[in-house]
């Protein structure tokens, strides 16, 4: 299954007190003040990891709480530290004040870390309050509490190139034949539920990641359908492909199907629709779907690329052109 957003709690370590003791041996009848420290808290890191692809098994429970720090021991020993607690989440996961709604950190590459709670310091032993006039001091300090938050994580996936068009416009097919994805494939709208992410070989040796997503539906910006709930994985893509299904059996003219999808695009986000996109019409198997992707063509006034995942035809051309303009954007 797959999940892009969870909203948990967490909670750092409580710092451990500091001890109040004396030092007595034989030899020292009036030995002086000797408490240990407390340890500090464990803190609550997030960490971005290419190892984890859905937020799913965090958001199993709804609670994170790291350990406490150890109170001090006599003979000046400090309590050991509370061990920090790591959570990984996929690469592109945004943090977000759940109560203020302000983003906090964008977890954007494998590695980076954020302290999302930060541990209590452990409290001083009495040895650090005797003075001169205050030889024996009896008290010592308590450790502090570890910070505490609400935090709501989104996902938004990364990938080269992102798969948008009408529901059955051919993108899950289109990704199962050139990666190694297994998305559900069928003859009727909303198969895929989830964004699928798959990785295809261009040539020998370049490699091209793409994504999948849910057909969007006229009014998809504003609530309708499916889509608008993957839009935002759509932005972190470097390439838009849109498939437009140009088969005799299409539900909806190619031209037709092209607005929608552009008109949802541009209401979702400006950012989103000056996006680099190319058009590919999808199952071309007959002279009568070349004939539709051709007059799509002269009304749309720009190349749309010709494709079969059914036969293989046209795939090759499709992944190159779409490696070519992916990788020119990644060089600016």
């Amino acid at each position: 299954m797959f999940r892009d957003e969870i909203e948990i709690e967490v909670r750092a370590g409580r710092g451990g007190d500091g001890l109040v003791s004396f030092r007595r041996e034989k030899s020292m009848p009036k030995g002086g003040p000797d408490g240990g420290d407390g340890g500090d808290g464990g803190s609550v890191i997030l960490r971005a990891s290419t190892q984890e692809n859905s937020l799913l098994k965090l958001g199993r429970r709804k609670h994170y709480v790291a350990d406490n720090g150890r109170p001090g021991g006599p003979s000046n020993k400090s309590g050991k530290s509370g061990e920090d607690l790591v959570l990984e989440v996929p690469v592109g996961t945004q943090v977000f004040d759940a109560k203020h709604k302000n983003l906090l950190f964008d977890l954007a590459a494998d590695g980076i870390t954020l302290v999302v709670a930060r541990g209590g310091r452990g409290g001083k032993g009495n040895q650090h309050f005797a003075t001169s006039v205050r030889q024996t001091p009896r008290f010592a300090q308590r450790g502090e509490d570890g910070e505490k938050l609400r935090v709501r994580l989104e996902l938004k996936l990364f990938a080269e190139v992102g798969l948008v068009g009408l529901p059955n416009a051919g993108k899950s097919t289109f990704l199962s034949k050139v990666t190694a994805a297994t998305p559900k494939i069928a003859d009727y709208p909303f198969t895929t539920l989830v964004p699928q992410v798959g990785i295809a070989t261009v040539g020998d040796y370049d490699t091209l990641v793409i994504a999948d997503l849910p057909g969007l539906i006229e009014g998809a910006s504003e609530g309708a359908g499916l889509g608008h709930r993957f839009l935002k994985h759509v932005e972190r893509c470097r390439v838009l492909l849109q498939l437009v299904d140009c088969s005799a059996l299409a539900d909806v003219e190619p031209a037709e199907a092209f607005r929608v999808v552009d008109a949802e695009l541009a209401k979702s986000s400006p950012e989103l629709f000056q996006k680099p996109r190319l058009v590919a019409a999808s199952k071309c198997e007959d002279g009568e779907a070349e004939e539709r992707a051709a007059k799509l063509e002269r009304e749309l006034g720009r190349p749309v690329l010709r494709f079969s995942s059914a036969t293989g035809r046209g795939l090759d051309a499709v992944l190159r052109e779409a490696h070519a303009l992916a990788r020119a954007r990644a060089t600016r």
